[in-house]
């Protein structure tokens, strides 16, 4: 799907790490929230309160999940999933545009 039809968009932006992760909030019709976000190079650390679902739409990167030792390595695209009350680590080695899913 390359877009999403009959959402909200919440205006204001979510900025983190000094404006070097940035995000917009899109509400569905059925109450589920997604983001979609930019990401620039560098190495961010993130906690969830839900469990979230990733999609990598492009970029390069590497990323550390719960409770594993090797780092997945994403280039181009790819997905994965981080549980609910839990931290990840992201490794940005190029500029990243994601969109972010919520439990």
């Amino acid at each position: 799907m390359s877009e999403f039809k009959n959402v909200s968009v919440v205006k204001k932006a979510n900025v983190f790490f000094d404006g070097k992760v940035v995000s917009r909030s899109v509400i569905f019709e059925d109450g589920s929230r997604k983001t979609l976000g930019f990401i620039q190079p560098g190495e961010y650390t993130f906690n969830t309160a839900a469990a979230e679902v990733m999609e990598i739409l492009s970029g390069e990167m590497e990323v550390l999940l719960p409770g594993k030792t090797e780092k997945l390595t994403i280039k181009g695209s790819g997905v994965f999933e981080i549980p609910e009350n839990s931290s990840f680590t992201m490794f940005v080695t190029s500029p990243s545009d994601y969109i972010c899913s919520f439990a």
